[in-house]
């Protein structure tokens, strides 16, 4: 049986120099591996956010997280996906 990985939606402007970055991914990959899970995790860049295609970008992830990136490139972006995750009942977290 294959299992899918979760997908995991983070709403943030990744930067690879970003410390904080860096460790959500490797936080929650421990998260997963110690749950015996599968995950991707997709960086949602805020600007991207504000796109038509957004709710798209969006509803392609199982639950998403509001990372630390502030100040947002795009706060509309950002509080779109939060938004997004609230009234579609998506899992959420945010910072």
């Amino acid at each position: 049986m294959t299992v899918n990985p979760l997908t995991f939606g983070i709403i943030a402007d990744y930067n690879p120099k970003n410390r904080y970055h860096v460790a959500t991914d490797v936080a929650l990959e421990h998260a997963a591996r110690s749950l015996s899970l599968k995950i991707e995790t997709r960086w949602l860049d805020t600007e991207q956010l504000d796109l038509p295609d957004a709710e798209q970008k969006l509803a392609a992830c199982d639950a998403l997280f509001c990372g630390s990136s502030s100040p947002y490139r795009s706060m509309e972006g950002a509080l779109h996906g939060i938004r997004f995750a609230r009234e579609q009942g998506y899992p959420f977290i945010g910072t």
